[in-house]
C-alpha cells in the first residue's frame, strides 16, 4: 500500500506539468513565414513579410507537424491572417496575423483620360512604390494597357488599375488552366483550376489536382506562370 501511495503521489506531482504544456510560438511563426514566402514568389515586386505575435500562454498540445493555409479567397497581399493546423500528434488550428508588403513598379496616367479613350504608350508611365497600398488590381506593365479603352474618365497622375480599363480576362474563376512552374534549371507543367479571375499580367491563384494552392501570373490562353527562386 505504501508503494502504491508513493506512486500515486509522484503521478499527481508530474501530471500538472504535462497539463501545462504549451505550443511554442516560434515554430508556428516560422511555418507562417515559410508559407507566405512561397506564396509571394510570383508577386510583381520585392516582398517583405512580417509575422505577428502568437501568445505563448496557450493551451495547445505541442505539435510536431504544422501546416499553414489560407482561408478561401485570401492571398499574400497586405494585412492577412494565416491559418496553422496541427497534423500530429494532435489536431487543432489557430490563426496568426501577418503583413506582406510588396515594393515595385506600377502604372500611372501621364495626363487626364476620357472614358472610351484607347490607351497608347504615351498615356502611362511607371512609378515605384508600395504596391499593397494601391488597389488590389493595380497594373504594373505598359503591355497590359496599350490598345485597351478606359472604362471611366481618369485624372493625370492616377494609379491605373484593371478595373479602370476594358480588359478581357486571361483566366476566369473556376476555369481549367495550365500551370507552368519555372525555377533554376527546371520547368514543370500541371493542370489546375483558377480560383480568381485575372487579366493578362495580373496575379492569379490556382489549385492543382493535388490540392496545392499557388499564386502566379495570368497569361492569355488560360495559362498561369509560377516562378520559383
Amino acid at each position: 500500500m505504501k508503494a502504491f501511495a508513493l506512486l500515486l503521489l509522484v503521478t499527481l506531482q508530474i501530471s500538472p506539468g504535462h497539463a501545462l504544456a504549451r505550443q511554442d510560438p516560434l515554430p508556428i511563426k516560422a511555418e507562417v513565414a515559410r508559407f507566405l514566402e512561397i506564396q509571394a514568389r510570383s508577386l510583381p515586386g520585392e516582398a517583405s513579410i512580417q509575422v505577428g505575435e502568437f501568445s505563448p500562454a496557450n493551451a495547445l498540445i505541442p505539435c510536431v507537424q504544422l501546416e499553414a493555409f489560407f482561408a478561401p479567397g485570401a492571398r499574400a497581399w497586405g494585412r492577412v491572417t494565416v491559418g496553422v493546423r496541427c497534423l500530429a500528434p494532435a489536431t487543432w488550428s489557430v490563426w496568426v496575423p501577418a503583413e506582406v508588403k510588396v515594393r515595385g513598379n506600377y502604372l500611372v496616367t501621364t495626363h487626364a483620360l476620357t472614358a472610351g479613350h484607347v490607351l497608347g504608350p504615351g498615356d502611362v508611365r511607371l512609378e515605384q512604390g508600395e504596391l499593397t497600398s494601391q488597389a488590389g488590381d493595380i497594373l504594373t506593365d505598359p503591355g497590359q494597357v496599350v490598345g485597351h479603352a478606359a472604362r471611366v474618365s481618369l485624372p493625370g497622375g492616377r494609379p491605373l488599375a484593371a478595373s479602370h480599363l476594358r480588359l478581357p480576362p486571361a483566366v476566369i474563376q473556376g476555369q481549367a488552366v495550365k500551370v507552368l512552374t519555372r525555377g533554376p534549371g527546371f520547368q514543370v507543367a500541371n493542370d489546375g483550376m483558377a480560383l480568381t479571375t485575372a487579366s493578362d499580367g495580373q496575379t492569379a491563384r490556382v489549385r492543382l489536382a493535388n490540392g496545392q494552392v499557388l499564386t502566379g501570373i495570368a497569361r492569355n490562353g488560360g495559362h498561369v506562370e509560377v516562378r520559383m527562386p
